[in-house]
């Protein structure tokens, strides 16, 4: 195989792999991250480069995941004095005896003795519920800034994605997202409500999101460089 032609995807290099023995075009991504693509050799430029661009959304999730798998996990202990993020502060957990729900009180997170029993689903319901409050009026802004009307905003468990924008203009949440500051979960708002305009990570998504959150690449890369450190659940 040769190498002599290099394509761009998004600031990344891909050198390009010269195979006259297959016809199709294999994108693959190295353990270092890096991305390599392998074609035959009289396969047009341009056309390998509208190949690239296709696959974007397959390559930030593929990175995404190997990210997540390059650390360890958090793990979370339900006992008094274990640190929980919410919208990038700590609080402290104290559990106690009595018959209420979890809820941030004084600064402490509190945890009802009972629910201890059932694991941590109770914390992770109350991200979600103290979420989804705060999500609400936040998704109306953007959602007006981008001119979009999306029909439902739910805050659920999913997997090794921050968020999703689903065909019926669904908005859907990662419950671990609001461990992260207010800055960084408004781009993951901001980021989904823009694929209600564009589908996929081409030029216009990218100068789409760019005219409403001008330091999106900053706030993307913070997003990469903590996410990994995040807890998003498992066992206690």
């Amino acid at each position: 195989m040769n190498t002599a032609l290099v394509l761009e995807l998004d600031g990344m290099t891909v050198p390009v792999d010269t195979d006259d023995s297959t016809r199709k075009a294999r994108l693959t991504i190295e353990a270092d991250g890096s991305l390599r693509l392998r074609a035959a050799g009289d396969v047009a430029t341009d056309e390998l480069q509208h190949f690239l661009a296709s696959k974007r959304d397959w390559v930030y999730r593929k990175l995404s995941e190997k990210e997540l798998l390059r650390h360890e996990p958090v793990t979370k202990e339900l006992v008094d004095g274990e640190g929980f993020l919410y919208l990038g502060r700590s609080y402290r957990l104290r559990v106690v005896d009595d018959s209420g729900t979890v809820r941030l009180e004084r600064g402490r997170l509190l945890m009802p003795r009972t629910d201890v029993e059932s694991g941590e689903a109770a914390i992770i319901d109350w991200y979600r519920t103290r979420g989804l409050q705060w999500l609400r009026p936040r998704v109306a802004d953007w959602a007006q800034r981008l001119r979009v009307e999306p029909t439902e905003l739910e805050v659920a468990d999913l997997g090794h994605k921050w968020g999703s924008a689903t065909a019926g203009r669904r908005i859907r949440v990662h419950w671990a997202t609001l461990q992260l500051r207010p800055s960084l979960v408004e781009y993951v708002l901001a980021h989904e409500l823009a694929h209600l305009r564009e589908p996929h990570h081409g030029p216009l998504f990218w100068q789409l999101l760019g005219r409403v959150l001008p330091d999106f690449e900053d706030r993307k890369n913070e997003l990469a460089r903590v996410g990994a450190g995040l807890w998003i659940g498992g066992p206690s």
